[in-house]
């Protein structure tokens, strides 16, 4: 666990009603409680970030649910921090298992410079490649999709609206049965498909698929070292990249398995993660911080 703090505790908020088991990773923070409920936790100057005297050289971001809330919506918060690393010559990568078009149009909006892996790592592209790197095809994960709503009430083969610009795999809704998809894919002739879900999509991809292995492939062509970058991401989806980065980072509201799995998590919630992270970062890159 590198020497983490885990303090699990009910933490009331502005927007959601306590919840019994929030997870933060915290460094000589003091605390006071009053009955069952926290009323005060000092955090500003006291969550460690990062490992001591190590500074991330790369950044890797999720982009769902990462810079962006339940609703799809993009933090500011999280855009002018992932310029200020960018501006600091820190390279931010998009980790995503959205499409092409859409991670293309953030990263041009963003100003970013680092190429882009995009369905899970099944495309790896940046704009001045003469084409996209495509490691995987996504016509057995469509022609799985058709079958499965034949033989599964609630699935919908056409899957999200963003299937139509898909390269590499296929995504049905997030709230079709998960565990049905499941079962009946192993029985099935596409059994070698992985299914995996994240808060926006259940993925039906090629086993050789998955973010660590595409940002392999992206960190390879950049020589780039894993053991440079940090990651941050709220998903199942984000695992691989969390074993394959030297450091991770769970959004505040992402996934139990995900915060279990990650170096830091924290206590904000989505997109309000990066200020204090890049904080962190550009003042351990100046020397300002041990």
């Amino acid at each position: 666990m590198k020497g983490r703090l885990l303090l699990r505790l009910p933490l009331p908020c502005s927007r959601h009603p306590p919840c019994p088991h929030q997870t933060f990773h915290v460094h000589g923070c003091w605390l006071a409680v009053e009955g069952m409920f926290l009323i005060f936790i000092r955090l500003a100057h006291h969550m460690q970030w990062l490992p001591e005297g190590w500074c991330p050289s790369v950044v890797v971001i999720d982009i769902d649910g990462t810079i962006t809330d339940g609703k799809k919506h993009l933090s500011t918060d999280a855009v002018q921090s992932l310029r200020r690393l960018e501006e600091a010559g820190i390279p931010v990568v998009l980790a995503t298992g959205n499409v092409r078009p859409v991670t293309y149009g953030l990263w041009r909006f963003l100003g970013l410079s680092a190429p882009m892996c995009c369905e899970n790592g099944g495309v790896i592209w940046h704009p001045s490649w003469e084409a996209p790197v495509l490691r995987a095809k996504a016509d057995e994960a469509k022609e799985a999709a058709v079958w499965l709503a034949k033989h599964i009430v609630g699935v919908d083969a056409q899957g999200i609206a963003t299937n139509r610009w898909r390269e590499s795999e296929w995504c049905l809704f997030p709230d079709e049965p998960l565990e049905a998809i499941i079962e009946a894919v192993k029985e099935s002739q596409w059994s070698h498909l992985s299914v995996v879900r994240t808060g926006f999509a259940i993925h039906l991809m090629e086993p050789h698929l998955s973010k660590g292995e595409g940002l392999r492939y992206l960190f390879e062509r950049m020589g780039w070292s894993p053991d440079e970058a940090l990651c941050v991401g709220d998903a199942p989806n984000d695992l691989p990249m969390f074993d394959f980065l030297r450091w991770s980072v769970a959004v505040g509201g992402a996934f139990p398995a995900v915060q279990e799995a990650a170096d830091v998590v924290s206590p904000h919630p989505h997109g309000a993660t990066f200020p204090p992270l890049v904080d962190a970062i550009l003042a351990r890159k100046k020397g300002d911080a041990p």
